[in-house]
């Protein structure tokens, strides 16, 4: 669905602008108004719509991009603050109106939707590419490299510290990961960084092929010629990882430091001897160590969704007040403009433009008083999620600390199961041996 994206963020602490091209209306809308992976969900704008739902502007998007050959008619950028880091409405509608004009979608309707969960707050905007004055898309050029300029100003502007892919010779860290690496990690329940970074340390600390072997079975990983006369590694579940790719090297530097994989065996035989070798008990003592982190983190679920709950109702709370306020006001401000013979002298003396000049003034400043309210709403209730995230981060680091032990048992296992094996079988091979020398006997 996206022909063409692009990630300016560099580490957790980055403001990370990721932009795309793309189609797909109902998807999107679907995607961006989803509270079940979201603590709150918020459409903070919708500009230049005839619709006032999502849903509704999207669809009108694609709509009058049938009139032109446009496939991909929106253009979507996500805008994360740093970590730690909690930005205001302002500051995302700042951001996105900087971005429009980096772009050159400067007055397009677009929609901006703020999304929070596990403590932070981010940020989606989707512009029409489709220039309705000429029905045309909006072409896009360069806007990598724009977007690549708005994350630097964006950082100078609120005085973060520059994360290294900023700066003038950037850096790359070897603890990088792609998506496809993150989806099969997830599967796993595994941090993909902690899998890269266990590949990089027992590449960094061997120097032979038996030296890799030995530091990755330490872990819970066996070596195997992958399909295409390659390395790749297999765990105890039989899924398979590239080393090249785990390990952020070259397939070249890989069979330079470790020659040719064919003295391994391969990933069919490979898998069927850890299939052979992990027993029920010790698939047993997996689903055991699963099932008590599910139950460990049973409260901090509750408890999350109790919190989440009280701030959407807190949230309703001030809105309704906010509403009620502000029509009280309208009808304050309405009021002090005259009707019938006295409105008419008001318009002939002036004293009407007077009137309406100051109501819109007060409107400006009864918003921003609404706008800093819920600012502060989402602040006092962040820290509130963060203590909670907080004691996920330290739940989760106990579980990834039992899941290494675990890991680490298992792979000790299964090198005492292949050792004993060996054993018998040269016992069996002498036992032989000294028969054929004492000839055949009869008892």
């Amino acid at each position: 669905m996206d022909a063409r994206h692009f990630d300016a963020g560099f580490g957790d602490e980055a403001m990370i602008l990721k932009g795309s091209q793309r189609a797909g209306a109902s998807a999107l809308a679907d995607h961006l108004t989803n509270t079940r992976d979201n603590d709150h969900v918020n459409i903070l704008e919708l500009r230049g719509f005839v619709s006032d739902r999502l849903h509704g502007a999207l669809l009108e998007t694609h709509a009058i991009s049938k009139a032109t050959r446009c496939q991909q008619f929106m253009f979507s950028l996500s805008l994360n603050p740093p970590q730690n880091h909690i930005a205001s409405e302002q500051d995302f509608l700042t951001a996105a109106d900087r971005a429009e004009e980096h772009l050159g979608l400067t007055g397009q309707p677009r929609a901006v939707i703020l999304h929070e969960k596990e403590g932070r707050r981010h940020a989606h905007v989707v512009w029409s590419r489709i220039d309705p004055a000429h029905l045309r898309a909006i072409n896009l050029p360069h806007f990598k490299r724009k977007l690549m300029a708005l994350s630097k100003e964006l950082y100078l502007d609120h005085g973060w510290d520059l994360p290294d892919g900023l700066r003038t010779h950037g850096g790359k860290s070897p603890l990088n990961f792609t998506l496809a690496e993150w989806q099969q990690a997830k599967r796993l329940d595994l941090d993909p960084r902690e899998i890269k970074q266990l590949f990089r340390k027992a590449w960094d600390r061997s120097d032979s092929l038996k030296g890799l072997q030995n530091a990755l079975e330490e872990r819970g990983y066996f070596l195997a010629k992958g399909d295409r006369r390659g390395f790749v590694a297999l765990d105890i579940q039989c899924t398979v990882y590239s080393l090249p790719r785990w390990t952020g090297l070259k397939a070249k530097e890989v069979k330079e430091r470790l020659g040719s994989p064919d003295q391994l065996p391969s990933v069919s035989e490979r898998q069927a001897e850890i299939k052979g070798k992990v027993t029920d008990q010790m698939r047993g003592y997996i689903a055991q160590v699963k099932a008590k982190h599910r139950k460990d983190a049973e409260p901090l679920l509750q408890e999350k969704t109790d919190i989440i709950a009280q701030h959407r109702a807190e949230r309703q709370r001030l809105h309704s007040k906010q509403q009620k306020r502000w029509r009280a006001e309208a009808k304050a401000r309405s009021e002090r403009l005259n009707g019938g013979l006295r409105g008419l002298f008001d318009r002939f003396t002036g004293t009407a433009r007077k009137t309406r000049d100051q109501n819109a003034l007060e409107a400006y400043h009864c918003a921003k008083r609404d706008q800093a309210q819920r600012d502060q709403l989402v602040v006092d209730q962040m820290q509130d999620r963060r203590e909670l995230q907080q004691r996920f981060i330290q739940l989760r680091d106990v579980q990834k600390r039992e899941q290494a032990t675990l890991a680490r048992d298992i792979s000790a296992v299964l090198r005492m199961k292949s050792g004993y094996a060996q054993a018998m079988d040269q016992a069996r091979a002498q036992r032989m041996e000294r028969r054929r020398d004492r000839g055949f006997e009869i008892s």
